[in-house]
């Protein structure tokens, strides 16, 4: 019998499909980004190495830390810590660390020097976005401090990293802007002695539109799980299915008032079904009033607030069974709703929508060969 949970169906051979097409698109040399739990899609590492992803990049140490506990060997880049990180944890395990200023790069030395250990180290210029990243202006003196660091045995600047702001849209001349920021930091590391084997400035869009070819690794997340930020190819596969269970299924007259505030009042007699998942498990309330879900092959809409527990089906005449399984998304394949309709309705990107999905839903890995359970909160 199955539980009235709602579960969350990853499907394992779209994410080694979608890796293996930009295993192709970079030639090889693609960094699998996993960060904020595989887009919310879990234990799918050995997945992308197998379809052939060379390295793994997330955001904080301790998602690189628990990747080396699940037994991941494969190089790994964390780029997003602060100076007070565990940084001797992450050189004693290896991991490659990105470095946006000289205050991270001076404790990532104190850090080497005590575990007795050389940090290889990724310099991050910020090339247009604003955020993460060193300044153009403090760029020199960033890489005149690293090859000190270097003639001290203490880091060894094996990668230089970007983030391109537009590359969504090809034709924005921002990006020709920032390719020549992130030339002009190769340049002038090398020219400060330094000599970075790995470049790396693209991401998905920038790698679908080709905006940041041409300087060796593509850092490539949102892509691996079905997601086109530029819009401009249509052979990615959707990776995840979310369905729930009916809890309760009643007649409901017509001037029924449904949630908080009666947004919703049935116009006619119909009927009502009640799922057991709301907000509380990532379906954004923005999308209430407009969001639908597949019901026996059928699409119905979701009626009233959205709850952070539950939402309500109106299935008109057809009365369901308590137990049964209605599709929140999926691919498409069958009529049901997807990510990127979740995300329309609810003024969003797909991005927010599979990586919101909370740990209530039981993660279920499929693939052809095999199948299995992930239990609800192993994935966060």
């Amino acid at each position: 019998m199955r539980s009235p949970a709602s579960e969350l169906i990853v499907h394992d051979d779209a994410v080694r499909a979608n890796t293996a097409r930009f295993h192709e698109l970079s030639a090889g040399r693609l960094m699998a980004v996993l960060k904020a739990d595989a887009f919310g899609h879990g234990d799918i590492a050995a997945s992308v190495l197998d379809a052939g992803a060379a390295a793994i990049g997330v955001t904080s140490i301790g998602e690189a830390l628990a990747l080396r506990a699940r037994g991941i060997s494969a190089p790994i880049l964390s780029w997003l810590n602060a100076p007070a990180s565990d940084f001797d944890a992450a050189l004693r395990e290896g991991i490659d660390l990105a470095v946006p200023n000289e205050e991270l790069l001076c404790a990532i030395g104190r850090a080497a020097h005590a575990v007795g250990r050389t940090a290889r180290v990724h310099l991050h210029v910020d090339v247009g976005t604003g955020r993460d990243g060193c300044s153009p202006r403090d760029w020199a003196t960033l890489c005149a401090l690293a090859r000190a660091q270097e003639a001290a045995g203490a880091i060894r600047v094996v990668g230089v990293m970007g983030h391109m702001s537009c590359a969504d849209d090809p034709g924005n001349e921002q990006n020709t802007r920032e390719r020549l920021v992130f030339e002009n930091a190769l340049r002038t590391a090398r020219r400060r002695g330094l000599n970075p084997r790995i470049a790396h400035l693209a991401a998905t869009a920038a790698t679908l539109t080709g905006v940041g070819a041409g300087f060796g690794m593509h850092r490539i997340g949102a892509g691996l799980f079905g997601i086109d930020p530029s819009h401009t190819v249509d052979d990615l596969r959707p990776t995840l299915t979310l369905t729930s269970t009916v809890v309760s299924a009643r007649e409901a007259p017509a001037g029924t008032g449904v949630g908080y505030g009666h947004d919703f009042v049935t116009p006619v007699r119909t009927h009502l079904a009640l799922l057991p998942i709301g907000y509380g498990d990532g379906l954004p309330r923005a999308a209430s009033a407009r969001a639908e879900v597949l019901v026996r092959g059928r699409r119905r809409p979701l009626v009233g607030r959205f709850s952070m527990d539950m939402v309500v089906v109106d299935t008109g005449d057809v009365l369901l069974d308590p137990g049964e399984r209605v599709t929140v998304f999926g691919p498409g394949d069958d009529g049901e709703p997807t990510v990127s309709e979740w995300a329309e309705w609810s003024h969003t990107i797909e991005h927010e929508i599979v990586t919101g999905i909370g740990a209530r839903a039981s993660r279920i890995h499929h693939s052809v060969d095999t199948t299995t359970r992930q239990n609800p909160g192993e994935a966060a």
